[in-house]
Formats: C-alpha cells, sequence, structure tokens
C-alpha cells in the first residue's frame, strides 16, 4: 500500500509523468519506471518516518541520490578531496550528504584492473557513486552501488577489472517475492546484472559516497585498490560468476519443473482428502445396513451418566456403614482388670 501511494505522488509531483498518465494512464508511466525510488531529502519529517518504519518493516524502499547533490555536482561546486591507492580514509557524512574522492590511475594500473570499496561497521545505509567529467567541468553519475549488509559490515564495491564484472539488486522483484514464499528463492539472482563500464582509462576519476540513512548520519571506511596484486582473487571471481550465471539459467529451469510437481502434489493430496472422506462415508452405510438385520426393537441403553451416579451412591452408602462407629450401648462390656479378687498368703514373701 505504501508502495502503491508513494508510486502516485511521484506521478502527481513530476508533471512529464502527470502529463503521460493524463493521455495514458498508468500503463505509460510503468513503462519508463517499474522500481520505487524515493528521494529522502524531497520528503518531510512525517513521511520519511512512515517511510523509515516501512523499511523497518521489511517493505523494500529503493532510494535515489538528492536532486541538490547531483545539482551541485554537475554544476562543479562540490569539494573533492584525493584519495590514494591503498590508503583507507574514514569519515562521516550526514545524511542525505555526499564525499567526493579523485583516484588517479596510470596506464598500468588501468590494464591491471581498479577496485574502490566501502565499508561501515555500524551498517549505516550509504551509496557509492561513480561519476563522468564532462567538458564543462562538472560531473555526471554514471554508476551507482546501494550498500548490502555482509555478515557484521554494510558494504558497496565497483570493481573494474577489465572483464565483465556483476553487480547483485537486491530490490529487484522483491515485492513479488513477498508475495509469494517460493519466488523469494527462485528470484534471487534476478537482480545479477553486469556492471555497464568494465574498465577505467588513465587519468583521474571520481567517486562519491552519499549518506542514505533516513535520519542519522553514516560512518564509513572508503579504499581504492590497483587489482595487480590480487590476481588470484581476479580468477576466482570471474569463475564464481561464470558459476552464478549457470545456476541461474538452471534455477529458471528447475522452477518450471517445481511448479508443475507442486500443481500435482496440490492436486493429489485434496484427492486422497476426498477419497478419505467418500470411504468414511462408504463404511458408514455398511454399518447401517448390517444393523438393520434384526426384528428385535431397538434396545434402550442407560446412559453412563447413570450408571456412574449409581455405582458412587453405593460407594458412598459403603464407606457410610464402615465408616459408622458402634454406639455406647452396643459395646460389649468388658471385665476391668482391678476388679479381679486374688488370694495371697501374707506369710510368704513375693
Amino acid at each position: 500500500m505504501f508502495k502503491e501511494v508513494t508510486f502516485s505522488y511521484n506521478i502527481l509531483s513530476d508533471p512529464d509523468k502527470r502529463r503521460q498518465y493524463d493521455s495514458a494512464g498508468f500503463e505509460a508511466v510503468e513503462l519508463e519506471s517499474q522500481e520505487l525510488e524515493l528521494d529522502l531529502s524531497s520528503l518531510g519529517a512525517v513521511n520519511t518516518m512512515f517511510a523509515a518504519l516501512f523499511s523497518k518493516l521489511g517493505v523494500p524502499i529503493k532510494t535515489t541520490v538528492s536532486a541538490a547533490v547531483l545539482e551541485e555536482a554537475l554544476n562543479g561546486v562540490v569539494d573533492i578531496h584525493p584519495l590514494p591507492l591503498g590508503l583507507p580514509i574514514c569519515r562521516k557524512v550526514e545524511k542525505q550528504c555526499a564525499h567526493f574522492y579523485s583516484v588517479t590511475i596510470t596506464e598500468e594500473e588501468a590494464r591491471d584492473g581498479f577496485v574502490c570499496r566501502v565499508q561501515s561497521s555500524d551498517k549505516s545505509k550509504f551509496k557509492l557513486l561513480y561519476f563522468d567529467q564532462e567538458e564543462s567541468g562538472g560531473l555526471s553519475l554514471a554508476l551507482q552501488e546501494d550498500s548490502a549488509k555482509t555478515g557484521k559490515v554494510a558494504s558497496a564495491g565497483m570493481y573494474f577489472l577489465c572483464f565483465p564484472v556483476y553487480r547483485l539488486d537486491h530490490t529487484v522483484n522483491s515485492i513479488a517475492a513477498a508475495k509469494d514464499a517460493d519466488a523469494a528463492f527462485f528470484k534471487k539472482l534476478d537482480g545479477f546484472q553486469p556492471y555497464e563500464i568494465t574498465e577505467l582509462k588513465a587519468g583521474t576519476h571520481v567517486f562519491a559516497v552519499y549518506g542514505d540513512n533516513f535520519f542519522k548520519s553514516a560512518s564509513y571506511s572508503i579504499e581504492a585498490l590497483c587489482a595487480a596484486p590480487f590476481m588470484e582473487e581476479k580468477a576466482n571471481l570471474r569463475a564464481v560468476e561464470a558459476d552464478i550465471l549457470a545456476k541461474r539459467a538452471e534455477i529458471s529451469k528447475f522452477e518450471t519443473e517445481y511448479r508443475e510437481v507442486l500443481a500435482q502434489f496440490t492436486e493429489m493430496t485434496s484427492r486422497y482428502a476426498q477419497e478419505m472422506q467418500a470411504i468414511d462415508e462408504l463404511l458408514r452405510q455398511r454399518n447401517e445396513i448390517h444393523a438393520s438385520y434384526t426384528t428385535a426393537p431397538p434396545m434402550k441403553r442407560s446412559s453412563g451418566k447413570q450408571r456412574n451416579k449409581g455405582s458412587i451412591k453405593e460407594t458412598k452408602e459403603d464407606a457410610q456403614v464402615r465408616d459408622k462407629k458402634p454406639s455406647t450401648r452396643d459395646r460389649p462390656k468388658k471385665k476391668k482388670w482391678f476388679n479381679i479378687h486374688l488370694k495371697v498368703d501374707k506369710r510368704k514373701p513375693c
């Protein structure tokens, strides 16, 4: 519901989308953008609070970079700090703001490959951005990678290794997966898509870390590396991603088979219940027919409660008889030992 409301708000707040909706309805707008994206900087405090609440409840909300940050970058009025290779920098960026960094690489480093990674030890939400430099001196957004929780940290990275490298978008088809438990498994690799840029040329390149938290700043550590010392890791990454692509094709085929078998299983379990009910009904009819073969009147069976009451009553009477003590008149008289007369010779000592 929150997604539908926000999607409608995005249409009404954008003159172009509103014009498309007025002419052709929702279909014209949905063809352009199926994913929900929110600019948190344009939301008020109440809307931001609701968005944060829905995010906590598990509703996938994809955010976009603030329009103000993109405009400043395009106008070339942002502060850019140098980022040396192999030297991590730890900082804290405010919500819906960005820190810009420049990295200079040589021809040899460009051939060996280049990696830029960002981590947050407190699992803050952030975006790693890569900008193209315009002839006018401004910066235009070219790549964007959202942070994802991996173990005890939140991380994001861009890998320019001179061969196709893939990224995993966790928000793809997440709404559909939430409606179907099986879809969460079968659509898990749908967001596994190749990067648009696989290698960088020698020169200076600009990256940025954008704070994507709803209310607080984001702590992070950014590091730029040349991939030359990581030849084994490059080979392993290429092999693993090839296996993931093969597995995605295999899972797609398996889903078709699984759905067919599941439909058969559902049909069989439904028939099982129906057959069991039919058997019980036939046996009941058979028992009634057997019972009809008699000329005797039907027996009147006393209820179990009456029998129990009678037995309980008898038990109580027996207990009263046992517990009843005889009266004083009914008791036999006992002789007292001190009334016995004994003849004793006083002359003989005892």
